[in-house]
């Protein structure tokens, strides 16, 4: 147990100002602390952050991912013969966003700037369909992976300057929490300093979020490229938790107002033995168990190239037997993937594309509870979707 001694100007100032919640008022203040003890309140959003975590962790529901960037956005539709215009990104976001009955399985969408304005073709926005479906909307606020100076060829994310007063027009926008995703290659190292600056940035980014309103996911995404055994993963997983925690508590995070969105624990991608549903959940409760703690109200997973099927098997793994959290998905092309190639840009093909969405949301739903089969899946969704070097 770490001890720290206090000088007698500081145990004077302590028993004159009574600790209080960091969040606990509505207006912001400064006290005033001798030299050597700061102690800032910042304005209040604690149970606004508390409530829209639990909305978002909510019992057999998890979230849609669809921040992707233009560019990536734009390989999407090439995929299906579609030019990448905006015309064609806000018809596709649309399909996805109005599908009937999606808040049943759908607790929270994450949009790219560019959705978070935008409306339906009949003039409603994008943000009130989700409301009116109960579906908490969200927001990607980081800038996109740089080459990290002084690593061995990592990166890290940028998007920090700036980020309040963003964060505080996404908040007025109808925006409820935020997104931020970095990266870590196990094959790069991972050297300690690509490390210690994913966990800063994420701490850095989750502090700023939660001043302005915004539950902030957590995401240091551990890449499945590799030829490395689970036993890797794991080692390299446990150091990343550990580093953001203790940084997040540096910036007095509120840890129940955060969303974590992690990758679960498997081997390398190119490596020659893969394992079963039962391992992955076996080694990725593991590390939760580990080093998280139970304060934190969401586990929402992300596939990170995944077949859709694998990505619901492995949930539904994990949600055999209680957890101190609530364990979902944050799931993009583990979803979509199916979506997309019915669709085809097709009008006619919208509600067809909506119905396979649904089809896959109810599949991870009953992954969260622990009530999934595989049986009567089609080939299309067993198919992996690996991407070596995969960038958003």
């Amino acid at each position: 147990m770490a001890c720290v001694k206090l000088n007698s100007l500081s145990s004077q100032w302590i028993a004159n100002n009574p600790f209080s919640s960091r969040r606990g008022s509505s207006s912001s203040s400064i006290s005033t602390a001798p030299r050597g003890v700061s102690l800032r309140i910042r304005a209040s959003y604690s149970d606004e952050l508390v409530q829209t975590a639990k909305t978002v962790a909510s019992r057999g529901r998890g979230i849609l991912a669809i921040d992707e960037s233009n560019a990536t956005c734009g390989k999407r539709l090439a995929s299906i013969g579609l030019d990448n215009t905006e015309v064609n990104r806000q018809a596709y976001r649309q399909l996805l966003l109005t599908t009937p009955g999606l808040g049943e399985y759908i607790s929270g969408a994450i949009l790219f700037e560019e959705t978070l304005y935008q409306s339906t073709t009949d003039g409603k926005k994008f943000v009130d369909v989700l409301r009116e479906e109960k579906i908490v909307p969200g927001i990607k606020v980081d800038k996109g992976l740089v080459p990290l100076p002084g690593s061995n060829n990592e990166s890290w994310c940028q998007g920090l300057d700036g980020l309040a007063s963003r964060s505080a027009e996404y908040y007025k926008q109808g925006a409820r929490f935020a997104k931020w995703r970095t990266v870590v290659s196990i094959p790069s190292g991972p050297s300690a300093l690509a490390v210690k600056e994913a966990a800063w940035g994420l701490a850095r980014y989750a502090a700023i979020s939660q001043d302005n309103g915004l539950v902030p996911i957590v995401e240091p995404e551990i890449l499945l490229d590799g030829d490395h055994p689970i036993e890797r993963t794991l080692e390299v997983a446990e150091k990343v938790w550990s580093e953001v925690f203790f940084y997040l508590a540096q910036n007095n995070v509120l840890f129940e107002g955060i969303l974590l969105k992690p990758s679960m624990v498997t081997p390398g991608a190119e490596h020659k033995q893969k394992a079963s549903p039962e391992t992955i959940a076996n080694f990725t409760l593991n590390l939760l168990k580990r080093r998280v703690p139970p304060a934190v109200p969401g586990i929402m997973f992300l596939s990170g190239g995944q077949s859709e099927v694998e990505a619901t098997l492995n949930l539904n793994a994990m949600n055999q037997s209680p957890n101190p959290w609530h364990v979902s998905f944050s799931y993009a092309r583990a979803l979509q993937n199916t979506v997309l190639k019915t669709w085809q840009g097709r009008p006619e093909n919208v509600e067809a594309a909506q119905k396979s969405l649904l089809v896959r949301a109810k599949a991870n739903s009953l992954a969260q509870l622990g009530r999934y089969s595989a049986e009567g899946e089609n080939e299309e969704a067993k198919k992996g979707m690996f991407v070596k070097g995969y960038t958003y």
